[in-house]
């Protein structure tokens, strides 16, 4: 029997040697498997959620927006060769600027300022017609008389504090109200203020007078360049201002377009003495059309 059983117990290990090859392949797997999950889980999972980075979601989102204000600048600034231009167009049913281009700086107001002496006007019982004729024909003399009657400079300091102004200040010399200086950001305030918060019979008075500008000054200078000039056949009121030649040719074009006086439109400039009032007007002619997208009824 001890033979017998040390026979079984060969057999015995022979048969174990045999099972353990046959069942520990399917065991090895296990460090194969995970040798492969580890490439799957750092090539493809990993580097498609970095694919968004170079997609052009971000940048084409951000594409329809207007060009830079410095590229608008530059282009309405180039219409204006040797001289300086501001320009303002303020949205009064959105309440907002759509194009604002240096509008802090100073200008010599030539005209604009007779808004200002239109409001001090009509406050102190001045009759409507002889504002209207001051505005309509930018009548200097009705001008003049006014500014001297009604404390000159401080027409124009008065009516900056009520407004609001802070770009405005009087003409050092006092009897030269022309010479008072403005800002396009202000000229845009005392648009709003006689649109939206000026008593009735002013604003009608102003702004009946400012519709029916005549196409030559009291000078006989044309004052339909810049806006009437540019926005064709959308309703406009206007006030506009020239002088020359202390230096430069002021011409600014100012005022109201579109139905219900929806925009506000103000063009300020500076050039150069030599240009002709006819090629500056058509100057700021081409800024006022450079404008026109930026108004919705066009």
């Amino acid at each position: 029997m001890g033979k017998v059983s040390g026979v079984f117990l060969l057999v015995g290990l022979c048969l174990g040697a045999i099972l353990a090859m046959v069942l520990i392949p399917p065991s090895r797997p296990g460090p194969v498997a995970v040798a492969e999950a580890a490439p799957s889980a750092t090539t493809p999972t990993v580097e498609e959620p970095e694919d968004p980075v170079v997609s052009p979601t971000p940048s084409s989102s951000a594409a329809p927006d207007p060009p830079p204000k410095s590229a608008d600048s530059q282009a309405l600034q180039d219409l204006v060769p040797g001289g300086q231009v501001s320009v303002v167009v303020y949205d009064r049913t959105a309440k907002e600027n759509t194009v604002s281009l240096k509008p802090e700086r100073s200008y010599t107001s030539a005209s604009l300022v007779k808004l200002l002496i239109a409001l001090e006007a009509l406050q102190a019982g001045t009759p409507p017609s002889t504002v209207q004729r001051m505005l309509s024909v930018s009548d200097d003399d009705i001008a003049s008389r006014l500014w001297t009657a009604l404390g000159g400079p401080l027409i124009v300091t008065r009516w900056a504090n009520k407004i609001g102004l802070t770009g405005t200040r009087p003409p050092e010399g006092p009897g030269r109200w022309g010479d008072t200086r403005i800002t396009a950001a202000d000229v845009v305030k005392i648009y709003r203020y006689l649109l939206d918060h000026a008593g009735g019979g002013a604003r009608t008075t102003i702004m009946r007078a400012l519709s029916g500008a005549t196409e030559s000054g009291s000078d006989g200078v044309r004052q339909y360049f810049g806006i009437p000039d540019a926005v064709g056949s959308l309703p406009w009121s206007i006030k506009q201002g020239w002088a020359c030649c202390r230096g430069s040719r002021i011409l600014h074009s100012s005022g109201a377009v579109g139905e219900d006086d929806r925009y506000l439109v103000v063009v300020l400039s500076s050039q150069p003495s030599s240009t002709t009032y006819a090629s500056a007007g058509r100057r700021v002619t081409d800024v006022v059309k450079a404008l026109l997208p930026a108004i919705d009824d066009v």
